[in-house]
C-alpha cells in the first residue's frame, strides 16, 4: 500500500470515530508503528489531524468540540487506567461519592465495583451500567435522570435538581481540559452545569485528567484549580504544569501507567 493511501485511510478512520491509536492501525495496515507514526506527522503538519499520546483526533482546537464516548476511549487508555487506580485508593468502604461522566472516571468503575458499602451518585449511563452488572448487594447506585450528551451524560434541570438534594464524601470529576487560567473545563455549558452542581454536593473534590488535557480549554469552565481537593494525572505531564498544579491543588498525584512500570523493570 503506498503511502497516501495509508495515510487516506488513516483519515477516513479519524472522521469515523473521532480518533485512532497508533497500535490500531499498525495492526489495520499490516505496518510498523514508526511507519504509523511517520503518517501521523506529515497529516498533522497538513492541518488534517491532531496528533495526541498514543494516536491521533480530530482537531479538536474549538471550545465546544466534544467528542463522542468511543472517540474519546480510544486516547491515553493506560494512562487512564493508572488514574483510575490511583483515584479509587481515595475511597473506603462505606462511603457517599458521586462520579461524573467521562471516560477517565468509566474506567475507575470496575475498581469502585470492588469496594463494599458504597453509595454512588452518577450521571454517567456507562459508570451506572457497570456498577449494576457487577450486581453487589452492599452497594446503592443512583444514576440521576437528564438528557445525553456525546459522552454519555446525563445533563440538565432534571439531573442538577437530583444533584442539590445530595451530600456526598468525595465526588469524582473527569474534566474536558484543565488550564492555568481557565481552570477545569468541559466543552458543553449544559453538562458543565451539572458538573459544577455535582461539585458542590461534595466534601472533597477529586479531579481526575491525564496530561493530555493541559492546556486545553473548553467553553465553560467548572472550577478554579484551587477548588480541587486531589488531582490525579499520569507522570507524562509537563513540568510547568506540574509546578502550577503542585501550587495551587491541594495534592497531585502522579500515576504511572502499568506499561512504563513493566518497561522500566525490564
Amino acid at each position: 500500500m503506498l503511502a497516501r493511501q495509508r495515510q487516506a485511510l488513516i483519515l477516513d478512520r479519524v472522521r469515523e470515530i473521532g480518533a485512532v491509536r497508533v497500535a490500531d492501525l499498525s495492526r489495520e495496515l499490516e505496518v510498523s508503528d514508526m511507519t504509523v507514526r511517520r503518517d501521523l506527522e506529515i497529516l498533522h503538519e497538513r492541518g488534517l489531524l491532531e496528533k495526541v499520546h498514543g494516536g491521533a483526533t480530530t482537531i479538536t482546537s474549538l471550545a465546544q468540540f466534544e467528542p463522542g464516548f468511543v472517540a474519546k476511549s480510544a486516547l491515553m487508555q493506560d494512562a487512564k487506567d493508572a488514574i483510575a487506580a490511583e483515584a479509587a485508593r481515595l475511597i473506603e468502604p462505606g462511603m457517599a461519592i458521586a462520579i461524573s461522566a467521562g471516560t477517565t472516571t468509566f474506567s475507575m468503575a470496575a475498581r469502585v465495583a470492588d469496594i463494599p458499602g458504597l453509595t454512588i451518585v452518577t450521571n454517567s449511563m456507562r459508570v451506572a451500567e457497570v456498577l449494576f452488572r457487577a450486581g453487589r448487594h452492599d452497594q446503592t447506585t443512583i444514576l440521576t435522570g437528564g438528557v445525553r450528551t456525546p459522552s454519555e451524560a446525563l445533563v440538565g434541570p432534571f439531573t442538577i435538581a437530583q444533584l442539590r438534594s445530595i451530600h456526598v464524601d468525595l465526588v469524582f470529576l473527569g474534566v474536558h481540559g484543565m488550564d492555568a487560567r481557565a481552570g477545569f473545563t468541559c466543552p458543553n455549558i449544559t453538562e458543565a452545569e451539572t458538573d459544577v452542581v455535582m461539585r458542590e454536593a461534595g466534601r472533597r473534590l477529586v479531579v481526575m485528567a491525564d496530561s493530555s488535557k493541559w492546556g486545553v480549554v473548553g467553553i465553560a469552565t467548572i472550577a478554579r484549580l484551587e477548588d480541587a481537593d486531589v488531582v490525579v494525572t499520569d507522570a507524562d505531564l509537563d513540568p510547568h504544569a506540574k509546578v502550577i498544579l503542585g501550587e495551587s491543588v491541594g495534592s497531585l498525584v502522579l500515576a504511572t501507567p502499568a506499561s512504563e512500570v513493566s518497561a522500566r523493570a525490564h
